[in-house]
């Protein structure tokens, strides 16, 4: 190791645990919104997709990539879908127009497609409905088509429509950012928390299998914050499992010292909506613990968006099919580790999205689809992150920051599979110039030795290099050095703006 001037110390121990990591915690997000589905998952013709129009080649990342769950129509397209229109024949589903993303939907592909996909993919379906345009009957009826087993009118049309079995779908949402004004059906707090109580109660009686997911804040900006959930909550609480949450994140200029933090934004918004669902927790006197369901976050680089309004009709269009850095991917892994240290509440989250839409896969008509820079920390995780997520209380320097104030260099997250016996250490040096000497105890958990370690970003000439058609595999994560478990300590350096991943086995 070279000349170290920073340090970060924390200990691994089993007896400090803060929940159990949730395979759901690794889902991602498939919007009827530019080329997500056509173009991305569904592209009839293209030289890698199969006679049903999947692409195998997506099919085959997303597998890598280690998704678990797709949240599914949308986002915001789902507060004006007719889902009836994506079922049934091809040749008799209308054409219509998506007032979302001012695209023209031809309804080729829906639900029974996605369902197709989703069992190719090996990914549990996490299902949408409409409370902007429609209501409780059309979210009921939708359910009955998808869930019902048979002997009634939309549970006997699926078969009819050549599905004999039911879909099981366990995840779904009462509808999509309604707290947002751009929000087609957009409501205030109270009108949506009424219905979707009543939403709630009702597709129960369908199916009391079902797990739901209440609309929560679009983001920790909105003016209406905290009160939102309150009041959305107030009426739901008894009847749903999950709030929602939304974040984006994106560098302002070149303030990369607080772009680096933004996992600390993160942090504090679980923590906010946490606080307000155990309000009113108390106010109903119960001891219930509602959990979180962050099911859109990503980076997006929002402020190059001209805007939904600002579009031309089109039919599957380009949108914001940003191409990511190798900074970039470095912040999504701080992401997961945030995402990881509050896996006692967080049960539920999607990567948002899956193919070209802020992407971690991209795809082109005229070539295989390839990973962007952010497919790697996420397939990381997705892989390694296992049973239970430890509290090490990382002790390490701060640097201040134009958005976030005062911030550690350096955070560290840490998984432990009862199991076999495995541990995960991901770290994350947030310096831009020092190397940060991560030492962590071990001792409690003895007889362990490095496996792997791997490395994303800390060579500071890379860290606006991306991957794209032309060079799909320029970015990705590297072998790590020198990473050594002695006398019970874990020594590791992590250089300068780099994301690092290490599986330590007996």
């Amino acid at each position: 190791m070279g000349p170290i001037v920073l340090n970060c110390h924390v200990t691994l121990d089993p007896a400090f645990r803060i929940g159990t990591v949730d395979p759901r915690l690794f889902g991602s997000f498939v919007e009827h919104m530019g080329r997500c589905v056509y173009g991305g998952i569904f592209e009839p013709g293209h030289d890698h997709a199969g006679t049903d129009g999947l692409r195998q080649d997506v099919l085959k990342l997303t597998r890598e990539l280690g998704v678990t769950m797709v949240r599914y129509p949308g986002g915001n397209f789902v507060s004006g879908y007719r889902w009836e229109d994506g079922v049934g024949q091809v040749s008799e589903r209308p054409r219509r127009l998506d007032l979302a993303w001012r695209s023209v939907e031809t309804n080729a592909f829906g639900l029974n497609e996605f369902m197709t996909w989703a069992r190719r993919a090996e990914v549990e379906p996490m299902m949408a409905v409409n409370l902007g345009t429609r209501g409780i009957q059309e979210a009921c009826d939708l359910l009955e088509y998808a869930n019902h087993p048979g002997g009634s009118y939309w549970s006997d049309l699926r078969i009819a429509h050549g599905v004999r079995e039911p879909h099981g779908i366990r995840l779904w949402c009462l509808g999509n950012e309604m707290d947002g004004p751009w929000q087609v059906g957009h409501k205030s707090a109270d009108a949506y928390g009424v219905l979707a109580a009543e939403t709630a109660k009702a597709m129960r009686q369908v199916d009391p299998g079902i797990r739901l997911v209440a609309c929560g804040s679009s983001n920790d900006r909105m003016p209406t914050f905290g009160a939102w959930e309150a009041t959305v909550l107030d009426h739901t609480f008894d009847h749903v499992d999950y709030i929602s949450l939304h974040a984006y994140f994106e560098k302002a200029g070149d303030d990369r010292a607080s772009f680096l933090a933004s996992g600390l934004a993160m942090d504090r918004f679980i923590d906010g909506v946490v606080a307000t669902a155990d309000h009113v927790a108390a106010k109903k006197r119960s001891r219930r613990k509602l959990l979180l369901s962050f099911d859109e976050w990503n980076i997006w680089y929002e402020s190059r968006f001209a805007g939904h309004t600002n579009l031309d009709w089109a039919q599957a269009p380009r949108l914001i099919e940003d191409e990511y850095t190798t900074e970039d991917a470095v912040v999504v892994g701080s992401l997961l580790m945030s995402l990881l240290r509050h896996a006692d509440r967080v049960g539920v989250a999607c990567l948002a999205q899956l193919v070209n839409i802020i992407a971690p896969i991209r795809a082109e008509p005229d070539r295989p689809a390839w990973r962007q820079t952010i497919f790697h920390p996420f397939a990381l995780t997705a892989r390694h992150a296992r049973g239970d997520v430890l509290r090490v209380e990382p002790i390490t320097p701060t640097y201040d920051t134009a958005k976030h104030g005062d911030v550690p260099v350096a955070d560290v997250v840490a998984t432990h599979d009862p199991d076999s016996g495995a541990v995960t250490v991901l770290a994350v040096n947030r310096s831009e110039t020092e190397p940060v000497l991560l030492q962590a105890a071990t001792r409690a958990l003895p007889g362990l030795r490095v496996a792997e370690h791997q490395i994303i970003g800390g060579i500071a000439d890379e860290l606006l290099l991306t991957n794209h058609a032309d060079a799909p595999e320029r970015v990705g994560p590297r072998q790590g050095r020198g990473a050594v478990i002695d006398a019970g300590v874990l020594a590791v350096e992590l250089p300068p703006v780099s994301w690092s991943i290490l599986r330590l086995a007996r």
